[in-house]
C-alpha cells in the first residue's frame, strides 16, 4: 500500500520504518527539514533499538523516503497516518493545534477513496467533533462516503517500539465505514493480536484506559517501594510474592519500585483524563492523586540526594527511560533542575543523550528546562564519577555499572536498582529509593 506518515517523531518514526520493513511504499512528512533530511539520508530521528537498522534500509531499498510536502505526499498515497504530536498544558486541557494544522492540510489535498488514519493520542469525540468537520470542509467531501477516516491507537513502549510494532498486544481500529477499517487493518496484515473493530470514541479511549492503569500501576508499587523501606523492608521481595499471583494480580508490567514515571504519554495521558472528568463532574479521587504521588515519589528521591549533605552530585541517565534520549517530562530532568535550582554542582552522563541529535519537541523541551546542558554533560561515566561526592543512578549502562564499582566511598543513590543491590541494603554509603 502507498502510505504517508505525518509527524517524524517516535510514533511516526517507528511507524513509517516498520510499514516500509513490511513491503508498504512510505513517504514521511514533517515541518522540520532536520528530519526529513535526515530520514532521506538514512537516518533516524530518534534514539530506539533496532530503528537505525529498519530506516537505512528501507531508505536505500526505496520503500521510504521524507519530505516537507504535504500536498504531494497526500497525492502519491492511498492511506495517511497521522502522527503528531498532542501536548497538554499544566491543566491537562489538551492541545490539537497540530492535529487541526495537519488535518486541513490533509483535507486540502483529499481525493475520493483516500483513508485517514489518526494515531495520535486525543480524548474521545475529538475525531468527530474537531477533526472530521476540519476534513469535510477543507475537502468539500463526505467522511465514511467520500472518504474513510479512522482511529488506529498505538501501543508502542519507547525503547522497545520496533519490538512492539511487530509483536502488538493488539490493534484497535475506530472506523467510519467497514471499507476504511478493513484497508486499515490491511496494514498490519500478518502481525499477531487480537483485532478490536470498535466505534472511533472507543478507540480514543482505549490508549487513555492503557496509559492511566499503566502509571497507576507505577506508582503502586512505588508508594508500596516506599512504606517497605521505612519498615526496614526489602520492597522486592514483597513484590516478588506480590507478582507470583498471576491470576488476579493481572501482570508484572510496571510493578516494579523504582523511580518516579515520566516520558511523553504518562503524565499528559493522566493530566487529559483528570481534565476531562472534571469537565463532566465526574469524581476520580484515586487518578486524580496518581501524579501528586509521582511528585512525592520525586521529592523523596530529591531529598535522599541531599541528605547527606554534600554539593557535588553526579547524575548517570537523563533520559525518561533507559535505551531513549526522550528528555520530555523525564523525572531526572526534573530532579537535575530543583539540584541545580538549590546551587548543586551537576554533572550528568547518558550514553543516548546528544545536544547535536536532539531535534523538535525534545530539544525545544530540555533548552526550556535545563538550557544550559551542554555544560553539565559529561564525556564520559568515569567523568561524572570524579566529579562526584553522591551519585545519583537512573540507568544501569555498562560504562555506568563498570564506574560505580571504584565508587569507594562515594554516596550511592540508587533509583534503578542495581543489580547487586540487595548486597549493599544497609550500608551507610547506599540508599535504594524503595528497598
Amino acid at each position: 500500500m502507498r502510505i504517508s506518515v505525518f509527524g517524524l517523531g517516535y510514533v511516526g518514526c517507528v511507524s513509517a520504518a516498520c510499514l516500509a520493513s513490511l513491503g508498504h511504499q512510505v513517504t514521511g512528512v514533517d515541518v522540520n527539514p532536520d528530519k526529513v533530511d535526515l530520514i532521506n539520508q538514512g537516518q533516524a530521528t530518534i534514539v530506539e533499538e533496532r530503528i537505525g537498522e529498519l530506516i537505512a534500509k528501507t531508505v536505500a531499498d526505496g520503500r521510504l523516503r521524507a519530505t516537507t510536502d504535504a500536498a504531494a505526499a497526500v497525492a502519491g498515497s492511498e492511506v495517511s497516518l497521522v502522527c503528531v504530536g498532542t501536548p497538554s498544558a499544566q491543566n491537562g486541557s489538551l492541545s490539537t493545534a497540530y492535529l487541526e494544522r495537519v488535518a486541513e492540510q490533509i483535507g486540502r489535498a483529499l481525493r475520493p477513496g483516500h483513508v485517514v488514519v489518526f494515531r495520535s493520542t486525543m480524548l474521545p469525540g475529538t475525531c468527530a467533533e474537531l477533526l472530521v468537520p476540519i476534513l469535510e470542509l477543507s475537502s468539500g467531501l463526505r467522511a465514511g462516503v467520500d472518504f474513510g477516516v479512522a482511529v488506529n491507537p498505538e501501543f508502542l513502549r519507547e525503547g522497545t517500539s520496533v519490538r512492539d510494532f511487530f509483536a502488538p498486544p493488539k490493534t484497535v481500529i475506530g472506523e467510519s465505514d467497514p471499507g476504511s477499517g478493513d484497508k486499515v487493518a490491511a496494514l498490519y496484515e500478518g502481525l499477531p493480536g487480537e483485532v478490536f473493530r470498535v466505534p472511533i470514541p472507543v478507540a480514543e479511549m482505549t490508549k487513555y484506559a492503557d496509559n492511566a492503569f499503566h502509571a497507576l500501576k507505577i506508582g503502586f508499587a512505588n508508594e508500596i517501594g516506599a512504606i517497605c523501606q521505612a519498615m526496614g523492608l526489602d520492597s522486592h521481595r514483597v513484590m516478588d510474592v506480590f507478582l507470583a499471583d498471576r491470576k488476579l494480580n493481572v501482570s508484572p508490567a510496571y510493578l516494579r519500585p523504582g523511580f518516579a514515571f515520566g516520558g511523553s504519554c504518562l503524565p499528559k495521558d493522566l493530566r487529559g483524563l483528570v481534565y476531562a472528568a472534571r469537565k463532566a463532574d465526574v469524581s476520580i479521587p484515586l487518578l486524580s492523586h496518581v501524579l501528586p504521588a509521582n511528585e512525592a515519589h520525586l521529592q523523596r528521591a530529591f531529598e535522599l540526594v541531599t541528605a547527606p549533605g554534600r554539593r557535588r552530585i553526579g547524575i548517570f541517565g537523563l533520559s525518561f527511560k533507559p535505551g531513549t534520549d526522550d528528555l520530555r517530562e523525564s523525572p531526572l530532568v526534573e530532579l537535575a533542575e530543583r539540584l541545580l535550582g538549590k546551587g548543586y554542582d551537576l554533572r550528568i552522563y547518558d550514553a543516548n543523550v546528544s545536544l547535536s541529535r536532539l531535534v523538535g519537541a525534545n530539544r525545544a523541551y530540555i533548552a526550556d528546562r535545563l538550557p544550559h546542558l551542554g555544560d553539565l554533560l559529561g564525556d564520559s561515566a568515569d567523568d561524572v564519577l570524579d566529579h562526584a561526592e553522591v551519585c545519583v543512578v537512573g540507568c544501569k549502562d555498562a560504562p555506568v555499572l563498570e564506574a560505580l564499582a571504584r565508587a569507594g566511598d562515594r554516596v550511592i543513590v540508587d533509583l534503578v536498582r542495581l543489580p547487586d543491590a540487595e548486597t549493599h541494603r544497609g550500608r551507610r554509603d547506599y540508599t535504594g529509593i524503595g528497598w
